[in-house]
């Protein structure tokens, strides 16, 4: 699989173009139906503090409440349910469905830190959850430089124009890297995976702890061929017992890596060793594939412990090729992410830090989707039409045009895209609050060039 191509544009044919992406559907609709009761005179001079639940994250994770006391706005402006306690503060919002908002009173209280978080099963341990300070210290910003003061209409042209030229900007790390095997004398290739926590650059100054495979996400390509003796060695470096599930591939039942069932977890300091012999999927020649922890899984996957495994190529369909899809000049596996520490994500990083795809016009691109987050994502590219040939690592028996695929959690596709018309070509996700705000693009963005 060819690396991809990171040729940036220079920042004035950039801005140009995005001016149309900012007059085009990524419009933000944010729902307002505020559920608290009509403020007093007396309350009319409290000040108003809002938080956002958003995708797994809390915005800003660090809130501001002044002693005096203040009314804490809370709207919901995710696609799922979300709830929100504080307990020191006496706050317990039950779940906002999304859209929803409500106002509560937090009374007078001596400055200190507190902890906050969504009260929704597992929602608190993918990471949403942060803290209020009642002070005057601390930040209410949130990641994408919001602090939800209200602009003129040319403020927010100017960050939005802003935002859209730091594009694509460089940050440390780089994941999914095909990783080279070490072949033994049998012919086994060997792929050693070290699990360890790092410090990972998600977007531009914004580092995270991250859970990792050999130190990024997502963690690197495992590629072999249909037939192939294959050997992976994980040792684990982390603070708690892990183990290694290979989602979508065909591998003895004491190799399928859940804990307790398979095999013991492997604890700090151990090492497990994954041996199968690399097989096609149904009705296939080839197979696409996850891997990713299956121990206390709704923290490691969120946080980072996941990377792609590839078996054979996918050829191309008879039926496109008369359509000019005669070969594939550039194979791009995207990984979906949008919670813990990761949170909104394309291969482990958030636009403006996001990776653009370059093509030549009528150049044939292979895209590998997968979802290790906790929702559906639809994804959607500007301008070339999409032809889904595969499912999951199984061919389609026609392919499905497309040009917004929804992805849901775990699920895999293979789509190929061919450059038509050149320009700067906006790929997204079409759930308008994981792309696109009154601060301009984030999230889960990028684009694919096309040169003439």
């Amino acid at each position: 699989m060819s690396k991809n191509d990171t040729r940036a544009l220079s920042i004035g044919s950039f801005a140009v173009a995005v001016v149309a992406m900012f007059f085009a559907a990524m419009l933000l609709i944010t729902r307002n139906n505020d559920k608290g009761t009509a403020a007093t005179p007396a309350e009319s001079s409290v000040e108003t503090v809002t938080l956002n639940l958003a995708s797994m994250k809390l915005e800003p994770a660090e809130l501001t409440i002044p002693p005096a006391g203040a009314n804490l706005k809370v709207v919901n402006v995710d696609a799922q349910v979300h709830a929100l306690v504080i307990p020191d503060l006496g706050v317990n919002i039950p779940e906002l469905q999304p859209g929803a908002s409500v106002t509560v009173k937090i009374a007078k209280h001596a400055e200190g830190t507190f902890e906050m978080w969504c009260s929704v099963a597992g929602h608190k341990d993918a990471g949403m959850k942060g803290t209020v300070i009642v002070g005057t210290g601390g930040s209410s910003m949130d990641h994408t430089g919001s602090t939800g003061a209200t602009m003129t209409w040319q403020e927010m042209d100017a960050q939005m124009l802003k935002r859209a030229q730091a594009f694509p900007a460089k940050t440390a790390g780089h994941g999914g890297d095909r990783l080279e095997p070490t072949v033994q004398a049998d012919g086994t290739k060997q792929f050693d995976l070290v699990a360890k926590i790092v410090q990972w650059e998600v977007e531009p100054g914004k580092f995270v702890e991250a859970w990792t495979y050999n130190g990024v996400v997502p963690g690197p390509e495992i590629h072999v061929n249909v037939g192939d003796k294959v050997r992976i060695v994980l040792k684990n470096e982390l603070p708690e017992s892990t183990s290694l599930h290979l989602h979508g591939i065909q591998v003895p039942n004491n190799m399928d890596g859940v804990d307790p069932y398979t095999q013991p977890p492997t604890i700090p300091g151990d090492t497990f060793t994954y041996e199968f012999v690399a097989k096609a999927g149904v009705a296939s020649t080839f197979a696409t594939g996850i891997y990713h922890s299956h121990h206390d899984a709704q923290k490691q996957i969120p946080n980072g412990m996941f990377g792609a495994i590839t078996i054979g190529e996918p050829g191309i369909p008879d039926v496109l090729k008369p359509m000019g899809y005669t070969s594939i000049a550039k194979s791009v596996n995207m990984v979906l992410n949008d919670s813990g520490t990761i949170g909104l994500s394309l291969n482990g990083k958030s636009f403006p830090a996001t990776e653009p795809y370059t093509l030549k016009k009528d150049e044939v691109m292979l895209v590998n989707y997968y979802n290790e987050g906790l929702m559906g994502h639809p994804m959607h590219m500007h301008q070339p039409m999409g032809w889904v040939i595969a499912k999951d690592g199984v061919p389609l028996l026609t392919p499905m045009p497309t040009d917004t695929l929804w992805v849901a959690p775990g699920e895999r596709y293979t789509v190929l895209y061919k450059a038509i018309e050149p320009g700067v070509w906006a790929w997204h996700c079409h759930i308008l609050t994981h792309a696109e705000g009154e601060q301009g693009m984030f999230g889960m963005v990028t684009a694919l060039i096309v040169e003439q």
